[in-house]
C-alpha cells in the first residue's frame, strides 16, 4: 500500500467493492452499505472517483449512531461523507462540498443531522455548497431525534 503524504495509510482513497446482497442471509445481519473509504469530510478529496455522478449523503457524525437503520435508509446507493459541525474546524467545508459538487456532477444531496441546534449548520453548509457550485442539485435534509426517530 502505497504511503500518503500525511504518512496515513488509512487516508487512501479506494472503493469498497461488494459481492454480497444487502441482506447477508446466512446469519441473519444485515450488510454495510459503505462502498468508499475514507468518509470524513476533512479527508475525502474532491477528486476522489468515487464522487462522480454520486448521489452525496452528509452525514452528521452522531447520525449513525442514533438511527438504527443507518445503513439501509441513508448509506444504500449514496456516497457518505461525515462531519462534525460542532468539533469540526468547518471553515474550509463550505468549499470543499461546493468542489465535490462542481467537479463530479453530483447528481443529488442528502444530509443527516440531529435535532440537536448545533446540527443546523452542516444543512446551512450544503444549501451554501450547492449555491456556490453554480449547479442545480437537489437537496434533501433528514432530521434525526436523540431517540433514534426520524423527525422530517
Amino acid at each position: 500500500m502505497e504511503k500518503l503524504a500525511c504518512g496515513c495509510p488509512g487516508s487512501q482513497v479506494r472503493t469498497v467493492e461488494k459481492t454480497h446482497t444487502a441482506d447477508n442471509a446466512p446469519t441473519g445481519r444485515l450488510a454495510s452499505e459503505l462502498r468508499q473509504w475514507p468518509t470524513q469530510l476533512q479527508l475525502v478529496p474532491p477528486s476522489a472517483p468515487y464522487l462522480q455522478n454520486a448521489h452525496l449523503l452528509i452525514a452528521a457524525d452522531c447520525a449513525p449512531f442514533a438511527y438504527a437503520e443507518f445503513h439501509r435508509d441513508f448509506i444504500k446507493g449514496k456516497v457518505l461523507v461525515n462531519a462534525c459541525p460542532k468539533l469540526d474546524d468547518t471553515g474550509p467545508y463550505v468549499d470543499k462540498l461546493a468542489a465535490m459538487i462542481s467537479q463530479n456532477d453530483v447528481q443529488s444531496v442528502t444530509v443527516t443531522i440531529m435535532e440537536v441546534p448545533c446540527c443546523r449548520s452542516l444543512e446551512i453548509m450544503a444549501r451554501q455548497a450547492i449555491a456556490q457550485s453554480g449547479k442545480d442539485v437537489p437537496l434533501e435534509v433528514a432530521v434525526l431525534g436523540v431517540d433514534g426517530e426520524r423527525r422530517s
